[in-house]
């Protein structure tokens, strides 16, 4: 297939107005025709969630190039939504790229992030899907090698003929390009986030919270995992399913019950 048949579908849960997304239309734009549908604002940790009970606001963005970018009122999820179900339903989407994230998306965060929730929901209407993040939450982080690296991924993904739901979780560590060592298929980290809620009172007197945490990983030294990876200077690869079945534990539990 020539590359402007193609058609590229992009999300992502930082916004439509965030630097990574316009880095990832950018990067996206070589590889076919580029139709983008992202959150009014930043819709960050939203997973798998959907809106149900609320109004949904699209609105088109202008540009002055061929990319169709839409602002969606929704989650990431809703927003894939959109696109497959209703504006672009007659049309064949031939990828889904979610991101470039600001953040890393490695280990559990796979579970909570918005950004893998619309890569992840992007591989049920059967096309490959990418989620690509950057490990750096700045705003004004440096996606040069993301995107560097993301292309390559992109290009080999198309090359190589890959059909079907297929939906990887790609993290980019911070570093420059000549100082990262490569590409890595991992397995994701086992894990978990260690919260902490901070208390604090409005000028009313009302008391609130904030969120914050910190991840422990489980496994430091497991060599084969996406947080070790990314700790000795790869870019990680961990293929994504939906299906959370403890295949390993099935067994055991038929004699328990």
């Amino acid at each position: 297939m020539r590359s402007e048949e193609r058609l590229i579908f992009l999300t992502n849960d930082d916004g439509y107005d965030a630097p990574g997304f316009a880095a990832a239309i950018e990067m996206a734009r070589r590889f076919g025709h580029v139709a983008a549908i992202a959150p009014e604002t930043t819709r960050s940790g939203m997973s798998q969630a959907i809106t149900m009970h609320d109004p949904l606001y699209l609105r088109q963005i202008p540009r002055n190039d061929d990319v169709e970018l839409y602002a969606f009122s929704g989650t990431p999820v809703d927003c894939v939504k959109m696109a497959f179900d209703h504006l672009f339903r007659n049309r064949k989407v031939d990828l889904v790229l979610s991101g470039i994230n600001h953040g890393s998306n490695s280990a559990t965060n796979v579970l909570y992030s918005g950004t893998m929730g619309a890569a992840i929901e992007g591989s049920f209407y059967g096309c490959p899907a990418v989620g690509l993040s950057l490990c750096d939450h700045s705003r004004n982080a440096d996606f040069t090698a993301a995107v560097h690296y993301g292309s390559q991924i992109l290009s080999r993904i198309f090359e190589s003929g890959v059909q079907g739901p297929l939906c990887l979780n790609v993290n980019v560590p911070v570093a420059a390009i000549d100082e990262i060592k490569g590409i890595r298929v991992c397995r994701q980290t086992r894990g978990f986030w260690r919260e902490e809620f901070f208390r604090r009172e409005d000028p009313r007197g009302r008391e609130y919270y904030w969120l914050t945490g910190e991840f422990v990983n489980s496994e430091p030294e497991a060599a084969d995992s996406d947080e070790h990876a990314l700790a000795n200077g790869f870019v990680t690869i961990v293929p994504v399913q939906a299906d959370m079945t403890d295949y390993g534990r099935m067994e055991e539990l038929k004699s328990v019950f």
